[in-house]
This record gives structure tokens, C-alpha cells and sequence, in this order.
């Protein structure tokens, strides 16, 4: 199917050698995607710019067997269909509904100016008006596959800018239909002659339309409409009557592959459902998904479509890069790349001047900016569409695919301009300044995440004092809704510590995340406070010697105690009572801090571990006799000696 050698054919052993194409053409796509992308992310490029090298790195070899790309692009595509699934997953409608001002705003505007900017330089070098508006409408969208997955990539997505971006792909989604339904209208009267008089040789294309399904074809636009309309509303349905009854009954069989099996069905039919009325199958699934969102099994869905969602997107990335027309491009090298800058450009600056009206400031600005200024995916079904409709010729069509292709390869260039130049700009401006500190409490927490909010909860049930420090702003306003005294500021600085009433505390409470944070805040407290208990989360065991050679003695694991519980209840399940359980905790929670306490003597953390001698001896020492003593011990407790 995807080549095009003529060897599938009737005779003895066709099957074997298409299945020698297949397993060929699967092999030379999955060496190029595990041999480029993990060197692009190493390099800072990207996992979408790899696959676009792949993809061009491979596309010979393509050519040379005559794989027909296009139908491989085609099928890859449902990537974006189940990526936009996934997106609804992750938002509720209420969530929804909030984005509706630039979703219609920033979105719509985004669409009609960047198409009207297009067709201006189109008649410009002129082309008829018609033509003109077409070439606008298409490249108007933007990729959403790309944008999407690298946003999700760099944690960007929640973002302000990435917000906006995903309202704005989104409206373009829906803004897909009413094109199809206009570009037929601006049909020239010569190109569709020629094309009505080219039937004879172009048959089999023919054929294929011919046996298209749908809901839609021959009803009038009032009976199209209530068909559109009812298959929206069964969508809706779906999610919220049928969806649950249905993963109910399939998870009583308790097999994952069937659940996996399911939540394709459920995705691939409402794809199916959309296809057959006109609609973007991807805006059908993301409604889908959206309906969903507070479904018990929404997780459980994520984590079983995920899985299809990369491999289709990374096969889809790499068939952009494979289907560029590198002939082509080098016939018309500077006017191409000269649009397709220019394309950029005109996106770019329409993206930015609406992004501020809409109150984008600063980063989030140029993330919104510099991510949509390519061209989309949905571009090449448009130009596609465009010449099977006698609406743009075949040879300017195959340029703006070249154009289309060419913004897409610059995108993750753009991300990594935003990236090296711009985030670090900004940073520093945008940066909230910490807190004026007013009331110091003999008590100071650095930290109040699972740690040491329940330390602080504690402290404050006890009637003490506390002063909280931590980074997060949106953590910070949470809890100042609830009524704790906190303070915004980077507990690793030893300026705020000091005028958080550091030399005044009686404790310091050590509860950030990062191993490297921890230590050197406790290496500097213990030498200038030596008064000052320090209290410090240990992330692992290794780090806890860490932090005893910094001069902490009150260290605590932070799953540690968590663990001591679950290695009682196991052996309560096993058969011994509430006291003895206790004792053969408390047995091996004592003999493990001894041997923690004989190997920090030994540990130093300016030696790597294994080569530091006396550390790896004293460790192989307690090794040989750890389990045979500590087995005794326990016995003896259990027994209640």
C-alpha cells in the first residue's frame, strides 16, 4: 500500500514480500527516529527537530524504494487526533469556558488578519484574488502537533503564553470547517475545465473520492446542518452517558490490553463519527476528551492512549521531514526560503500585536509569538483539497507545500531562540522580589510542601511560633487563604535567611526540594548559627551522610518513617500482634541508625564514594554481618526479651 514497486500482486509469495516491504519500511523509520532524536535532545534541539532530520535524513532511501510518503503522513496524522484527546482530557469545561475570550479573540483575529496578510502579498505577486484567499486561509493555521508537543515537552503548556497558543490552535481547529466549505466557492473556471478534461487519465483519483463515505453528501445545508448538530451531540453522549457503563464492564475482565483495545474504540469512532459529518476528527476527539475530563478513568485512558499518541506524532514529524521536495527546492532555493521567512514574519508580528491587546506581557508574549509563526499540518489536507477543487494550480500549490514544510522545520529553531534569548531576558525582570518579613517566630520552616507543611501544622497545633519561607508563589497565596503566616523568598539565600529572624530562631526546619539546596544550607547555617537546631529532609540514604558531614546531627529521610509503618503492617499481616510488629520496627529502625552513624564517621563528600576506602571497607564489613545479627535482634523482639 505504501509503496509504490507494483511487487503486491497475485502469484506465489506476494504476501511474504509485502510483508518484507512493510517490516522494511517500519525498520528504516524506527532506526532513524531512536538514532536522531535522542542526539537532538542531547544537543538542546528537541525531540520534533530530530525527527524532522530524521525524516530527511531517510527521505532518499524513501525515494529510492518509491514509498509513497503523502499516504504515510495521512495515517500518522491521527497523532494530532489523539493528542488533541489527550488535551481535553486535561481540561474541564469549566476551564473551557473560561478561555472563550481568546479563544474567539486572540484565535479568530489570529485567523482572518494572518489570512488577509497572506493574500495581500499573494495578489502582490500576482495572483487573482481568489487564488489569494485560498493561499491565505491555509496558511493562516499553525502546527498543532508541533506546538503542542514541544509546550508539553518544556512544561509550557500551563503557561500564560502556552494557554494562549493552545486557544488559539484550538480555534483554528474549528476554523478548518467553514474553509472547507468556502475554498470549493473559489473554484477558476480554466483550472477546473482542465481538470474536468484530465478525468480520463486521472481515474483511479476519481475512484478513490468515489468511494468515499459519508452522512453528509447530497442533503441540503439545513438537513447537513441537523446531521452536524446531532452528531455533536452524540459525541457529548458518548462521554457522559455511555463512557463509564462501558470501561465499567470492561475492566470486570481485568485485562489491560482490553481496556487499551477499548479507549482506541471509543477514540477512533468518535474520529470515524466526525470524518463521516465534515468535521475535523480532532476537534471531535478533543470535545471528547473535554466531556471526560472528570471521569474516574480519565488517568487510566492517558496513560493507555499516550503510548500511540508519541509513536504517531514522532512517524508524522518525520514523514514532514522525509515529503520535502529537495529538487524542487533547489530550483527556486532563494524565493522559497525568502516566503517562507516572510510567512514568518507576517505571523509573527499579527501574533505579537494581538497577544498584547489580549494583555500578554513580557515571555508569555513571545512564546505565543515565536510558537505559532509557522505554517500547519492541516495545511497540507487544505492544498491538497485546493487543487482537487480547481482552486489553486498544481504548480503553486507544490511550492506552498515546500513553504509549509520549511516553517515547520524552522519551529523548534524558534523555541530554542525563545529559549536562549528571550526566558533569560525576562527572567530577571519578572522575578518577584521576597517578601518584607514583619513577624519572625522562634521557629523557621524553608519549605511547605508534604514536608514541612505538615511540620508546620504541627508547631502551629502545639501554640508555636513559625515562620514559613518558600518559592512558590501559587503555593504561597493557597495557604494565605487558609490563614498561615508565609513569606515568599529563595530559602537558599543566606541574606533573606537572616532577615527571616535566622540569628533569633531557636530552630531551622531545612524541607526545599534538591539535594545539593538542602546541603549547602545547612553547611552554612551550622557555621554561622552553631546555636540554631537544624532540622533537615534528607532525600535518600546517601544524602544523608551529605548532610552529616555539613554538620547536621538531626537528620530526617523523608520516606523513612512512611516505610517503618508499611514494614510493620507486613508484619502484622504475617501473623505477629500490635506489640511484638512494634518492637521488631523499633529493632531494625535502631540498628540501622547505628550503622548509619559508624559510616558517616568514615563518609567524605569531597571523595566519590567508591573510592574512598575506609567508607567501601567499613560498608562490605557491616554487609557480612548485617543480616545474620539483625535477624537475631529481631527474634529477641518478637519475643518480647
Amino acid at each position: 500500500m505504501a509503496f509504490k514497486t507494483g511487487r503486491i500482486a497475485d502469484g506465489p509469495g506476494t504476501e511474504i514480500a509485502a510483508m518484507t516491504d512493510y517490516l522494511f519500511l517500519s525498520f528504516v523509520f524506527l532506526v532513524a527516529g531512536v538514532i536522531s532524536v535522542p542526539l537532538a535532545t542531547r544537543f538542546g534541539l528537541g525531540s520534533v527537530l530530530g525527527y524532522l532530520i530524521a525524516g530527511i535524513l531517510i527521505s532518499p532511501i524513501l525515494a529510492a524504494f518509491g514509498v509513497d510518503v503523502v499516504a504515510i503522513q495521512h495515517f500518522a496524522e491521527f497523532g494530532v487526533v489523539m493528542m488533541l484527546f489527550l488535551v481535553g482530557l486535561e481540561l474541564e469545561p469549566k476551564r473551557l469556558w473560561e478561555m472563550r475570550a481568546r479563544l474567539l479573540g486572540l484565535g479568530g483575529l489570529q485567523v482572518v488578519l494572518t489570512a488577509l496578510a497572506a493574500m495581500a502579498v499573494a495578489m502582490l505577486l500576482a495572483q487573482p484574488w481568489s487564488v489569494a484567499l485560498a493561499i491565505g486561509l491555509v496558511l493562516s493555521l499553525s502546527s498543532t502537533a508541533i506546538v503542542l508537543q514541544t509546550l508539553g515537552e518544556k512544561g509550557l503548556l500551563q503557561s500564560d503564553g502556552g494557554q494562549s497558543s493552545f486557544a488559539v490552535l484550538l480555534f483554528q481547529d474549528i476554523a478548518v470547517i467553514p474553509m472547507l466549505a468556502l475554498i470549493p466557492l473559489l473554484a477558476l473556471p480554466e483550472l477546473a475545465e482542465l481538470a474536468t478534461g484530465g478525468d480520463h487519465s486521472g481515474g483511479d483519483h476519481g475512484d478513490d473520492h468515489g468511494t468515499e463515505l459519508s452522512l453528509v453528501a447530497g442533503l441540503a445545508g439545513w438537513q447537513t446542518a441537523l446531521v452536524t448538530l446531532g452528531a455533536i451531540a452524540a459525541v457529548i453522549g458518548i462521554g457522559t452517558l455511555l463512557a463509564r457503563p462501558l470501561f465499567d464492564f470492561v475492566s470486570t475482565a481485568r485485562l489491560r490490553e482490553l481496556f487499551t483495545a477499548t479507549a482506541l474504540l471509543l477514540v477512533i469512532g468518535i474520529a470515524l463519527l466526525m470524518s463521516l459529518v465534515g468535521l475535523s476528527p480532532a476537534l471531535g476527539t478533543f470535545l471528547a476528551g473535554v466531556v471526560l475530563a472528570n471521569s474516574e478513568y480519565r488517568h487510566e485512558l492517558e496513560a493507555d492512549i499516550d503510548p500511540f499518541r508519541g509513536l504517531l506524532l514522532g512517524l508524522f514529524f518525520m514523514t514532514v521531514g522525509a515529503g520535502i521536495d529537495f529538487a524542487l527546492l533547489r530550483e527556486g532555493l532563494l524565493p522559497i526560503v525568502g516566503l517562507t521567512l516572510l510567512l514568518i514574519a507576517i505571523k509573527a508580528g499579527v501574533l505579537y500585536v494581538l497577544g498584547f491587546l489580549f494583555g500578554l506581557r513580557g515571555a508569555a508574549l513571545w512564546l505565543c509569538t515565536l510558537s505559532l509563526a509557522q505554517a500547519g499540518e492541516f495545511g497540507f489536507v487544505l492544498l491538497s483539497f485546493t487543487v482537487a477543487n480547481a482552486v489553486i494550480p498544481q504548480g503553486v500549490a507544490d511550492q506552498l507545500l515546500l513553504i509549509v514544510a520549511l516553517s515547520m522545520l524552522l519551529t523548534p529553531l524558534l523555541f530554542i531562540a525563545y529559549e536562549r534569548f528571550v526566558l533569560p531576558r525576562y527572567a530577571a525582570s519578572e522575578e518577584r522580589e521576597p517578601d518584607v518579613i514583619e513577624e519572625k517566630g522562634t521557629i523557621l520552616i524553608a519549605g511547605h510542601g508534604r514536608f514541612g507543611g505538615i511540620v508546620n501544622r504541627m508547631a502551629r497545633a502545639a501554640g508555636l511560633r513559625t515562620t514559613v519561607i518558600d518559592y512558590s508563589s501559587q503555593q504561597l497565596e493557597m495557604l494565605r487563604t487558609f490563614g498561615f503566616r508565609v513569606y515568599f523568598g529563595d530559602a537558599s539565600r543566606p541574606d533573606l535567611l537572616h532577615a527571616a529572624g535566622l540569628a533569633e530562631a531557636k530552630v531551622l526546619v531545612v524541607a526545599i526540594d534538591g539535594k545539593s539546596q538542602i546541603t549547602e544550607i545547612v553547611r552554612h547555617v551550622t557555621k554561622t548559627y552553631p546555636h540554631v537546631h537544624v532540622v533537615a529532609r534528607a532525600i535518600d540514604r546517601q544524602h544523608v551522610y551529605d548532610l552529616y558531614a555539613a554538620g547536621c546531627r538531626d537528620i530526617i529521610r523523608e520516606t523513612y518513617d512512611s516505610s517503618l509503618r508499611a514494614g510493620r503492617s507486613v508484619f502484622e499481616a504475617m501473623g505477629y500482634d500490635r506489640p511484638a510488629a512494634e518492637r521488631m520496627r523499633d529493632a531494625f529502625s535502631a540498628r540501622d541508625r547505628q550503622s548509619l552513624i559508624e559510616v558517616a564517621d568514615l563518609y567524605d563528600p569531597s571523595v566519590p564514594a567508591h573510592q574512598n576506602e575506609p567508607y567501601v571497607a567499613k560498608v562490605r564489613e557491616m554487609m557480612e554481618t548485617w543480616e545474620e545479627e539483625l535477624r537475631g535482634e529481631m527474634d529477641i523482639a518478637a519475643a518480647g526479651k
